[in-house]
């Protein structure tokens, strides 16, 4: 049986995960993941009345544990990025699959449900302002799933290569990485009525989305080459930041996840709708009602 030391996985004095200081009883099989801290509280707003088991924060980790018309579900907040989101998928995973009393792996394992509901730019004309986009697959630009072992194993390498030939990919930048969502929560989420795309999971808001302020990038026109890119009929669809991540590492350990976003910025036609949240209110309820 695999033993944990105290420095591989780092227990609190209180029984609790390092970094989201939440204990393992507290951990729902159904998992909502969301960037902003203060989005747990109003994904909780509409649990069922008198169901919060927890309510715990430490940083910019924030987990409720609730149920939602009878369903146990967990909202944790993650923070933006992909690193973040390390820590994150690692934690939840030691909580469910791993006995905190005697640092063992525990012989039957969890596996877990998890939605990462957030917010995205639109990469091509015809995504409008408020669409719910589910990435069927995530491009991490970020480089996490690089320091697992059997990266490609889980992941599509020849739409890798492809894209990284059409685009220009900077040489010196992690290489990019392409993995699937769980089909089976992709289907139960977006059913008929929400788009499908492939979106990249960018390692930063600014250059790697291919905004330009005061420092200019260095492949002026990615932006135009991703949104022509073209792989075996699929295109690149949007930009968010912490995808890749969740989907790679879901794989690596045996959960089930996706992403599904609202998207709030129109890259092609250089808009954005700064006024989302009724629309990201509607996309919470959606997401409970179908998980």
């Amino acid at each position: 049986m695999k033993t944990f030391p105290a420095s591989q996985l780092i227990i609190n004095p209180d029984g609790s995960a390092f970094h989201l200081h939440l204990k393992p009883e507290f951990l729902a099989d159904k998992i909502i993941l969301v960037g902003d801290q203060d989005r747990v509280n109003m994904v909780a707003s509409m649990f069922d009345e008198g169901t919060i088991e927890c309510d715990v924060q430490s940083r910019e980790f924030h987990t409720i544990t609730g149920q939602y018309h009878g369903k146990r579900i967990s909202c944790i907040s993650t923070g933006i990025g992909t690193d973040n989101c390390d820590i994150v998928m690692n934690e939840i995973d030691a909580l469910a699959n791993i006995d905190f009393a005697t640092r063992t792996e525990k012989a039957v394992k969890r596996s877990l449900e998890i939605v990462r509901i957030g917010t995205c730019g639109g990469m091509q004309e015809d995504i409008p302002l408020g669409t719910f986009l589910v990435s069927q697959k995530s491009i991490g630009f970020d480089g996490v799933l690089a320091f697992y072992r059997d990266r490609d194993r889980i992941a599509d390498v020849g739409f890798e290569e492809a894209l990284v030939d059409f685009i220009h990919y900077p040489a010196k930048a992690a290489r990019p990485y392409v993995v699937a969502a769980n089909p089976e929560l992709v289907d139960r989420i977006a059913r008929d009525d929400m788009m499908r795309g492939c979106t990249i999971a960018a390692n930063g808001f600014y250059g790697p989305q291919g905004r330009v302020l005061r420092v200019e990038l260095a492949v002026p026109d990615i932006n135009e080459r991703i949104t022509d890119f073209r792989y075996q009929g699929q295109r690149i669809t949007n930009y968010e930041m912490e995808g890749s991540c969740i989907a790679g590492l879901a794989l690596h350990m045996g959960h089930k996840a996706m992403t599904v976003c609202c998207v709030i910025a129109q890259r092609k036609a250089e808009a954005a709708n700064t006024d989302y949240k009724p629309r990201i209110h509607e996309l919470v309820q959606t997401v409970l009602d179908r998980f």
